[in-house]
């Protein structure tokens, strides 16, 4: 009886390791893409990118500069974004041409307005991770509106709330 259970345990442990879930062979190309695609964007882009810890110490530093979220209000700036962000919308998929319908109505004129008239002044713009385009969009064109010192946080909340740093709500 004991060796049918140890038989049974060690083909329950097996199945759970072949079925359970990805290997890390697998999810290194999911990786990979995001990696490339990313890239791909920061060289069509023009900005540069920056982490969640090189962030934290800018403004440890009390560094001059704005932080962009530029997801939606409701659905996710209102309920954790980081601390000092300013919420502006853009749309997950390229925007190419300036669509008031996908920055919840906002004109090209309403971001300049944000960005300020400093066109060397630091502006970090994030989303939510890596995958999201939303902060690319964001950099492209602050980047094509004449700012020079533009960069995107990639890794977005999920990172900053992965290194476990505060974040800020609505209210």
């Amino acid at each position: 009886m004991k060796k049918v259970c140890l038989t049974i345990l060690a083909c329950a442990v097996l199945l759970t390791g072949c079925l359970g879930g990805e290997d890390k062979f697998v999810r290194e190309v999911t990786k990979e893409a995001e990696a490339v695609k990313l890239a791909k964007e920061t060289v069509r882009g023009g900005y540069d990118l920056i982490t969640v810890s090189e962030l934290k110490g800018l403004m440890d530093q009390n560094k001059d500069m704005l932080i962009i979220d530029t997801m939606p209000l409701e659905a996710s700036y209102n309920k954790n974004h980081i601390p000092g962000a300013v919420q502006f919308l853009f749309p997950i998929k390229p925007m190419n041409e300036w669509n008031a319908a996908e920055t919840d109505n906002k004109t090209a004129e309403q971001y300049v307005e944000l960005l300020g008239p400093d066109k060397d002044r630091l502006i970090v713009v994030y989303c939510g991770f890596v995958k999201c385009g939303r902060s690319d969009n964001g950099a492209v064109w602050a980047k094509k509106l004449g700012y020079t010192n533009v960069k995107r946080l990639p890794g977005g909340i999920f990172a900053w709330k992965g290194a476990e740093y505060p974040v800020g709500t609505a209210g």
